[in-house]
């Protein structure tokens, strides 16, 4: 498979999982359709989560990432400044977001943005609520492997030292920072062409041996996201649980469809689980893998393309 073909799968993927778990978000798994109901319209009988929202429009998770891969573009290299002025004319004006309408903030990403306006610095704004780990920074982080596949002259260390940065303008926990780090290596691997398993195993690996002169972080990855047992998640918001959730998935997947209705169908976070395994799913298929029917379906894909294409051309 051709790498430009991962790349795509990968943004297309996250914005189309993301998509597709919108209408179903917060509801309990057992409320929900059947496996083979689940699409961007949902059946007559089912109560959207956000009436208004048309189908096929990304959510804050979709908008956040490509904030990210925007601002990476335009620096040329991880801006913790640029990226958090990106965010905070997202969270304003609705800059990446469908329509330029803001329907779903997280309650730690508003609370911090907030403070950003505020003039408090990028750097502390995550930590204004220490315990904050949520998903909110793990949904958005996966431009930063599009971008570093492209970056022959980056680093792996750098990869992960960003993936820990990005997270400080709203979950700067550190349990946020690897999860993110992790998640990060592993999508790279799988955009390298390694199976599954060997991704994931990988990017452990590799986040072990960075993590050797990091002590602090090496702990919050053996105690918290304990790479060692079976990967088990439940979708909810929870940093962990959500990435564990994706790579759950990962694993068991026979096709990106599949991945991402799995993912919606764990209930709760629905937009989000299926945004962060659809990222990965997209990799590993590649984007002639995504369902046609929701390719159509995808709103402003036109915007989304041209920022592929600056992404590719690099």
């Amino acid at each position: 498979m051709r790498q430009k073909d991962r790349i795509a799968g990968g943004l297309y993927g996250l914005l189309i999982g993301d998509a597709l778990g919108v209408p179903y978000e917060f509801h309990r798994a057992e409320e929900l359709p059947a496996y083979e109901e689940i699409e961007m319209v949902p059946p007559k009988w089912f109560e959207k989560t956000y009436i208004e929202v048309e189908a096929g429009t990304w959510s804050d998770d979709g908008a956040q990432a490509l904030c990210l891969l925007d601002s990476l573009l335009g620096e040329r290299r991880f801006s913790l400044e640029d990226y958090a002025d990106f965010l905070s004319s997202w969270y304003e004006m609705g800059t990446w977001a469908v329509d330029e309408v803001v329907f779903d903030v997280g309650n730690q990403t508003g609370y911090a943005l907030n403070a950003y306006q505020r003039g408090v610095p990028a750097e502390e704004c995550g930590m204004l609520i220490p315990e904050g780990k949520g998903n909110g920074a793990l949904m958005r982080v996966l431009p930063l492997a599009l971008w570093h596949s492209c970056q022959k002259e980056v680093s792996d260390k750098q990869l992960v030292l960003d993936a820990h940065r990005q997270c400080l303008i709203t979950h700067g926990h550190i349990c946020n920072q690897v999860c993110c780090a992790l998640y990060c290596l592993t999508a790279l691997f799988l955009l390298e062409g390694k199976e599954r398993k060997e991704a994931i195993e990988k990017a452990v690996e590799r986040l072990r041996d960075i993590y050797q002169d990091l002590p602090e972080y090496e702990k919050e990855l053996e105690w918290s996201i304990r790479p060692e047992d079976i990967w088990e998640g439940k979708g909810s918001g929870y940093v962990v649980d959500c990435l564990r959730s994706a790579f759950m998935i990962l694993l068991r997947a026979d096709s990106y469809e599949d991945a991402v209705k799995q993912a919606v169908l764990l209930g709760d976070d629905t937009d989000t689980t299926a945004c962060v395994t659809g990222g990965l799913a997209g990799i590993y298929y590649g984007v002639q893998d995504i369902p046609i029917r929701w390719m159509k379906a995808l709103k402003e894909q036109e915007k989304v393309a041209e920022l592929l294409s600056q992404l590719i051309e690099m």
